[in-house]
């Protein structure tokens, strides 16, 4: 198999950058081909302008999404993007990597996904009609290939659960695992999520690390999130209404778009966070950095 990692931390020696050479390890134990996109080591421009689209005409009022597709149909994107978009083609899993910051994946990794996921490529495919609305959604470029999140926050795990007061992990990372990552036909893994880091010492590395690594090895094999596929006959279009009475019992928000009834032997949301506990909160060390 072959595995593109996105990394986006400023510091190789933190805690992320361990963790993504443990990842990165056991990959290659198991025989798969790894490629690493290290975004602040790469000094990845995260701004869209239009300095992405040389073709687009300097007297003309500039409209990001018209550019990019106009760039992509004549691939004049940037070399930047190209080889982006290129290592994307080239894999068969994609894994984000990056801490959690502010409840949202840092600048630089929003800024990946802006002007790699060019209108054409990630976006705007597919028939648009009464029947089908593109193919997106579980269809699309990216589709029959996998994606997961490797994450990190300094909060417990139990301030991210369902009662708790940051909200469910699950939704806080809905908008990249079904917006970012369903949304151009990635299969989405559930994501390995690491709590308390900030107060991490070094006897509690071991335990995630060969959490981690069994992650790692059951890439290929492990579930899906059940997410529903637009065309599929469940949304009504082009309304993009979830039709009445196939919701879960009990679901709500964001938990209606998964079809868990559907997928017997699924994991439950507790467990499909793959959670990880990490160190008492008592302890703590300046050697390890979020």
């Amino acid at each position: 198999m072959k595995v593109l990692l996105v990394f986006a931390h400023p510091e190789p020696r933190s805690l992320n950058g361990a963790l993504r050479d443990v990842a990165i390890r056991e990959l290659e134990a198991e025989g798969h081909e790894v490629r690493v996109s290290d975004l602040y080591a790469d000094g990845w421009k995260s701004e869209v302008d239009r300095a992405d689209f040389p073709s687009w005409p300097p007297e003309a009022r500039f409209l990001p999404a018209g550019a990019s597709k106009k760039a992509f149909a004549s691939d004049t994107l940037t070399d930047d993007v190209k080889a982006e978009i290129d290592k994307l083609l080239w894999a068969d899993t994609l894994i984000l990597q990056f801490p959690l910051w502010w409840y949202a994946m840092p600048a630089i990794l929003k800024g990946w996904v802006d002007r790699v996921y060019a209108y054409g490529f990630a976006y705007g495919v597919g028939e648009h009609s009464d029947n089908r609305w593109g193919d997106r959604f579980g269809e699309g470029t990216l589709a029959g290939k996998r994606a997961m999140l490797i994450v990190t926050t300094g909060g417990w795990e139990e301030h991210y659960s369902a009662r708790g007061v940051n909200g469910p992990i699950d939704d806080l990372l809905f908008p990249i695992n079904h917006g970012i990552l369903y949304y151009p036909g990635y299969d989405v893994l559930p994501p390995f999520v690491v709590y308390r880091v900030d107060r991490f010492g070094e006897a509690d590395f071991e335990p995630v690390a060969e959490r981690l690594r069994e992650r790692m090895r059951t890439l290929e094999t492990i579930r899906p999130i059940p997410y529903r596929q637009q065309n599929g006959g469940d949304y009504l279009i082009p309304s993009m209404q979830l039709r009445p009475g196939l919701e879960n019992p009990g679901a709500t928000a964001f938990a209606l778009h998964e079809d868990r009834a559907g997928t017997a032997g699924q994991p439950d949301q507790d467990s499909r966070a793959m959670m990880v506990r990490s160190a008492s909160p008592k302890r703590r060390t300046s050697s390890i950095v979020l």
